[in-house]
Parts: structure tokens; C-alpha cells; sequence
């Protein structure tokens, strides 16, 4: 490993990926439970920096280039909280736990560039510090690097990773193609999110009972329980993507809006600008900034501003993160057939705490 490569952020726990507070999870067995998935956190941690070092100077900067900029290990998390209901956090959980990590963060260096993005975790994107090409490579070395990983966890490991991989594949497809004639452009919108993001975190719950010798018949409930959670995920990040809060969110507010990404609040702005006239002026001005904004034209940043908080302040994004509360509850049910217990107190937790966040 090249010495002189930025050592990812540490920190990462339970705790703090779900807010827990200690009246949650008070019983002796149910600290134990705890202090298991953070040491399998810990032990992801190390492994990531092992597993994405790359002899080539240049592959080794720029792949762990967002690895050192942080994250929330979101889907580690997951894949250590279901491995629980088998055999806990095994050498092979943990390499799944890795690989999902991975195959997540190749995955954002292949965003930034089809987005545009010059941000991400609060630092300058790989797109925008190396270009397009550098970015696209760099993410084509991670997803071959976590596919040596799940290579290594057999056939079933690997006809997951493929499935999830041609998934997030499909999303972005749509996504950049856009709904089709007859198609409804909210529900497109729902599968290119359960394509992106709910595969990808599904594949997480999914590898933490596999390979920790857990009940098969749990797989299905939790593989649900990630798909719909993703989904709630990314539609909070469609709120979050107009919080002023520049500092927690790392992105400028409006970022999204800004580049012409239809997010749920610009979707059902749409859909009520069919007969409401406020709603109309306002996504006619939306319109208008992000032509000008994308021509390179001069528009303030009080104007492109202003009009973020409109959007932010009009109920379209409170109705947005409804439906993502909605998604949340309905991942929750899908966790009835799991045993009472700490892994199905903290799954409801994690879907809370998505619903919540800010950030």
C-alpha cells in the first residue's frame, strides 16, 4: 500500500449510524450485540484499506480518493446488523461487507461524472479533480476489485453481485433516458431509485444472512426490508438536496435541482403545475434558472437561491418526505417474519434514523 495515500476516516459505529441512545440498548446481551457490529466495523475499516490499495500510484490515490473522504458505511452496517440472526460478523460477512462497500463507492465515481456533480462528501469530486476518464476508470477498477472479493465467496456470491451490478446499470439508463411515452414519470422515477440505490442495499442485507449461516428463509424479508429502505433513502436526499445547511449536507443547496436532475419535489411540481397557477410560475422559473445555468448564462446566486427555498418551502417537498416515510414503514412490515430480538429492533431503527437524518 502506498504510504503517502490519505487513511480513510475512522469513527464509524452503530451508535452513530443509528443515533442510538443508551436506554435503547441497556441489557448486557444486548451491549455484546452492539459491540459486535462495531468491532465487524472496524474490521471493514482496516480491510477496505487493504483491499483498495492498488500497486499502480496513480489507481492507488485516486481509488481511495472517496474512501478517505468518509461516508456513513451505511451498507456494511446492514450486512453486519442481519448477519446477526446467523453466526454474526464471520470472515466471509465481512468480505461481503466490503465488496457492497466498494461496489457503492465505484458506483458514485461513475455518478459524479453522468450527473456533472463537482462535490461529493464535501469534497471536490474525482470528475472534477482528475476528469471524466480518470473518474470512469478509477470506477471500473472498483467494481473489478469487489467482484475479486465476491469471486472468492462462491457461485451464489457471484450471480448476486452480477444481478445487483446489471441493476444499478438499468437505473442509470432510465434515469439518463428518461419515462417513455404512456410511461408515468413518478413511478419511473421509484424504479430507477429501487434500481440504483434499494438494489445495492437490498445485495447488503441480503449477504449478512448468507454468509453468517442465518435462517434462508430470512434472506426474503430482509432483501424487502433493503430494497424499500433504499428507496426511502434517496428520496430523503431529494430534501436534503434543498436544506440550506451547506455544512452538514457537503453540497451546495439545490445541486440536484440545478443540474436538471427530476427529483420527486420537482416531479409533483410538475404534476401540480398541470392546474395549480403558483405552482406553474414556480417550475417556470425553475425551468428558466437551469436553462441559464446550464448555458453558462448570468444568473445571481440570491435569484438561484430564492428560488431553491420556494421549492423547499412548498409542499411538494413535505409530500416527498411523506413518501419516504411511507417506504420506511413499509420496509419495517416487511421485517414481521424476523424474530423479536436486538437484529429487528435495530433494522426499525436504521429505518427511522434514515427518515430522519439531515445529512
Amino acid at each position: 500500500m502506498n504510504p503517502s495515500a490519505p487513511p480513510a476516516r475512522r469513527g464509524n459505529s452503530l451508535s452513530s449510524s443509528l443515533g442510538l441512545a443508551e436506554k435503547l440498548f441497556s441489557s448486557a446481551s444486548e451491549r455484546r450485540f452492539v459491540a459486535a457490529i462495531d468491532e465487524g466495523l472496524e474490521r471493514v475499516e482496516e480491510g477496505l484499506l487493504v483491499e483498495m490499495a492498488f500497486g499502480d500510484d496513480l489507481a492507488d490515490v485516486t481509488s481511495r480518493y472517496l474512501l478517505a473522504a468518509g461516508g456513513k458505511r451505511i451498507r456494511p452496517t446492514l450486512t453486519l446488523l442481519t448477519a446477526q440472526l446467523g453466526e454474526g460478523g464471520t470472515d466471509a460477512v465481512v468480505s461481503a461487507a466490503q465488496a457492497v462497500e466498494i461496489t457503492h463507492l465505484a458506483s458514485l465515481y461513475h455518478d459524479d461524472v453522468m450527473d456533472e456533480a463537482t462535490m461529493r462528501r464535501g469534497v471536490p469530486s474525482a470528475q472534477a479533480k482528475w476528469g471524466n476518464n480518470v473518474a470512469i476508470l478509477t470506477g471500473d477498477l472498483l467494481f473489478a476489485r469487489a467482484s475479486t472479493i465476491v469471486a472468492d465467496l462462491g457461485e451464489e456470491a457471484i450471480r448476486l453481485q452480477a444481478q445487483t451490478f446489471e441493476r444499478l446499470c438499468l437505473g442509470q439508463l432510465h434515469e439518463t433516458i428518461g419515462p417513455r411515452e404512456g410511461d408515468d414519470p413518478i413511478d419511473h422515477y421509484i424504479g430507477v431509485l429501487s434500481d440504483k440505490t434499494g438494489s445495492l442495499i437490498s445485495m447488503a442485507a441480503k449477504v449478512g444472512v448468507m454468509f453468517s449461516g442465518g435462517p434462508r428463509e430470512l434472506i426474503g424479508p430482509v432483501a424487502s426490508f433493503g430494497e424499500k429502505i433504499g428507496v426511502a433513502f434517496q428520496l430523503v436526499d431529494d430534501v436534503i438536496d434543498l436544506s440550506p445547511q451547506t455544512e452538514e449536507t457537503g453540497k451546495r443547496a439545490g445541486t440536484d435541482l440545478l443540474a436538471g436532475v427530476e427529483t420527486l419535489p420537482l416531479l409533483y411540481l410538475r404534476q401540480d403545475a398541470q392546474t395549480d397557477v403558483d405552482s406553474a410560475a414556480l417550475l417556470s422559473e425553475i425551468e428558466a434558472n437551469v436553462r441559464a445555468t446550464v448555458k453558462g448564462g448570468q444568473v445571481s446566486e440570491a435569484d438561484l437561491a430564492d428560488t431553491v427555498r420556494q421549492l423547499r418551502e412548498h409542499e411538494v417537498t413535505a409530500r416527498t418526505h411523506a413518501e419516504a416515510r411511507r417506504w420506511a414503514s413499509a420496509a419495517v412490515e416487511a421485517l414481521d417474519p424476523l424474530p423479536a430480538g436486538p437484529v429487528k429492533k435495530a433494522l426499525t431503527r436504521f429505518a427511522d434514523r434514515v427518515v430522519e437524518r439531515s445529512a
